[in-house]
């Protein structure tokens, strides 16, 4: 799609006094520190309680600013999984420190990313043991292009968009589901070794009765996220598209949880000459509908990426019903692939979140709102502030 793009040097802009939220516990990040984080220079920027907009050409460090932040919600890249690749080439580590604001106390989050060694994550200064004491400090959605390859992509990108979602919501679901798969691990190793050596098939009992136990966990959480996603995307999907196209987001489990056991037990041996566990929520999928056919193989590009579009604005609704705190909404680079329409859609539903958007030029959906927003320029890993 063709857009013009805006000078935003000649803008004059005004600070608008702090939204009042109608709904929720209110939540923004008010400040975000930066030092050996990929391209970006060592950087502290104030962000705004409203809607921040980060603009400059490709390349120059708009999506890791963006990653930087919905790292500290999740503790995980979306784009990779070797923390690695997110310290700077001439930096031996990377940290990351954001301040947050809410109705009732402020937090602090900082996480250390290292070459050699594991992460590091503290909140308010005292370091997490688990992962899943992160989750709830801080809630971020995050739409950007890629995320067509939740309707175009495998099961696996699928299974990760659930997981990362739930995740944030239920720090119970992100232990079972580090128990799963660590449990789901020794299984298989065991599975191999019956192969060779048929006699330590009578302890597979030991991990099937486990791994029962946790998938049915998993399952059920799946199954009640998915199905409050739904109704909230359906929802939005008839009003960006005016009631032409109904979308419906089904969850289609390898097995439900009281099919489960008799399916272990039926696999079993297709499990020992494959050395590898055939059944389980490592294997589900979901499936989305739109006007009754799968979007993914009958639906046209505009229909997929509505229904992307959908899907992400109900992931905020459904935080907020959750958790009682509105997210921070993520936006990178996509209001250049959506139409006029849809961009309309996609700002009216801002509302009162924090936003940080991310674009190559202004396209005109945004000059309306550039006097309530902070702008800044991204060039080269550095970040400047345009507006006061």
């Amino acid at each position: 799609m063709e857009y013009k793009t805006h000078d935003l040097s000649k803008q004059s802009c005004s600070v608008s006094a702090a939204l009042l939220f109608q709904a929720g516990e209110w939540m923004y990040i008010e400040k975000i520190s930066l030092k050996g984080y990929r391209n970006l220079n060592e950087m502290t920027i104030d962000l705004k309680n409203g809607i921040n907009i980060f603009y400059g050409a490709n390349a120059q460090g708009k999506t890791n600013f963006l990653e930087a932040i919905y790292i500290c919600a999740s503790g995980r890249s979306l784009r990779t999984r070797n923390d690695s690749q997110l310290i700077h080439f001439d930096a031996p580590e990377s940290h990351i420190q954001i301040h947050i604001k809410k109705e009732n106390r402020n937090d602090k989050i900082d996480i250390h990313l290292k070459k050699e060694n594991k992460k590091g994550i503290a909140v308010n200064g005292i370091p997490i043991k688990k992962l899943g004491d992160l989750f709830g400090t801080c809630h971020a959605v995050i739409f950007s292009p890629e995320d067509l390859n939740l309707i175009k992509e495998g099961p696996g990108e699928r299974r990760r968009f659930m997981d990362m979602e739930i995740c944030q919501m239920d720090a119970v679901y992100y232990y079972n589901l580090q128990q799963y798969y660590r449990i789901l691990k020794q299984r298989n190793h065991l599975l191999k070794e019956i192969q060779k050596n048929a006699g330590v098939k009578d302890t597979l009992f030991v991990w099937d009765e486990q791994l029962i136990d946790m998938a049915k966990r998993i399952i059920a959480s799946r199954r009640d996220f998915l199905e409050k996603l739904n109704e909230m995307a359906s929802q939005k999907q008839i009003r960006l598209t005016g009631g032409k196209d109904r979308l419906k987001i089904e969850y289609k489990p390898n097995s439900w949880e009281n099919q489960l056991e008799d399916k272990i037990k039926r696999n079993l041996q297709r499990d020992i000459l494959l050395g590898a566990t055939q059944s389980g929520p490592h294997k589900d999928d979901i499936l989305f509908l739109v006007n009754g056919n799968d979007v993914k193989q009958y639906g046209s590009q505009g229909q997929q990426r509505t229904t992307a579009l959908a899907t992400r604005l109900a992931e905020i609704d459904l935080i907020e019903q959750e958790t009682g705190q509105k997210p921070i909404l993520l936006l990178d680079d996509v209001l250049s692939e959506l139409d006029k329409s849809r961009q309309s859609f996609l700002m009216e539903s801002i509302g009162d979140l924090q936003a940080v958007i991310t674009c190559t030029g202004i396209e005109d959906v945004i000059k309306g709102y550039i006097g309530q927003a902070y702008l800044y320029c991204v060039e080269e890993g550095n970040i400047q502030k345009i507006n006061a």
